[in-house]
């Protein structure tokens, strides 16, 4: 029996057998331990594939993954954001409803969530495991990177694979770009330019990617400056600088701010 028809067959038997089929499949590969030693919580409800609500009150958002978007305001579940839910559902389940959290070095996000790093009762990050089975992308936002290299590990696991959300490829081109929110982009580069507002790596097309010069110091400047003209893959919160009224002459309509160096790539 092939490693998918096992794992798919460990999802018929229930929340509690899943997670040790899994874990025995990938432990030496996407293992993450706790940077410090986690304070166990009570979660009351898992709200998506990246969030909890917790019995004190508190929302977290996990660190280092982000899920697909199950639909608000009319729009569409996107592909696997019911999948990860339930997952993470059933890891939750797994733990008898207790897990283990590590705030991050930044404890809180712009809607006043909880920025933390979630463990089941074995010890396992979900982070790290839902990656694993393609039902998120890694994401690192700076300060909170302590496991950003073990969640990437997680991630390429599941892309390798294609499990998941590799299944099909959800790298887009440039040109592919519609709307705003998260987006992994992939094209040539044109132009790397530096200046007060930081660094600015403009595609062919309409997108342009940004370091904030806040976070310059956390990039190589030689390796940046020697895009140019090189294919790179890039990932983040694409926003629509057409929306805020109007574009200046020769500005990219996109904008994908770079919050961290695991966010971009080069590729072949």
């Amino acid at each position: 029996m092939g490693f998918c028809q096992l794992l798919k067959k460990a999802s018929l038997a229930g929340a509690f057998f899943v997670p040790a089929i899994w874990v025995a499949a990938v432990r030496a590969e996407v293992f993450c331990p706790a940077p410090t030693v986690p304070a166990r919580v009570d979660v009351q409800r898992v709200v998506d594939g990246d969030t909890v609500r917790l019995k004190d009150g508190r929302s977290v958002r996990m660190i280092g993954i982000n899920a697909p978007e199950t639909g608000k305001k009319g729009r569409a579940d996107e592909p696997f954001a019911v999948a990860a839910r339930q997952r993470l559902q059933a890891l939750v389940a797994a733990s008898g409803g207790r897990v283990g959290l590590v705030p991050g070095r930044e404890r809180q996000d712009h809607y006043g969530r909880t920025l933390a790093h979630l463990y089941g009762a074995d010890g396992e990050n979900l982070e790290a495991q839902l990656l694993a089975e393609g039902l998120g992308f890694q994401v690192g936002v700076a300060p909170n990177v302590d496991l950003a290299t073990c969640q990437q590990a997680a991630e390429n696991s599941a892309r390798n694979a294609r499990l998941g959300l590799w299944r099909q490829s959800p790298v887009q081109s440039v040109a592919q770009l519609k709307r705003s929110g998260f987006a992994v982009v992939s094209g040539r580069v044109s132009q790397v330019k530096r200046n007060r507002g930081g660094i600015w790596i403009e595609m062919q097309g309409s997108l342009v990617l940004r370091v904030s010069p806040a976070l310059v110091s956390q990039f190589d400047a030689a390796t940046l400056n020697g895009l140019q003209g090189r294919t790179v893959e890039a990932r983040g919160w694409v926003q629509d600088r057409s929306r805020r009224g109007g574009l200046k002459k020769g500005q990219a309509r996109w904008l994908l701010p770079l919050t961290d160096p695991g966010m971009l790539k080069s590729t072949p």
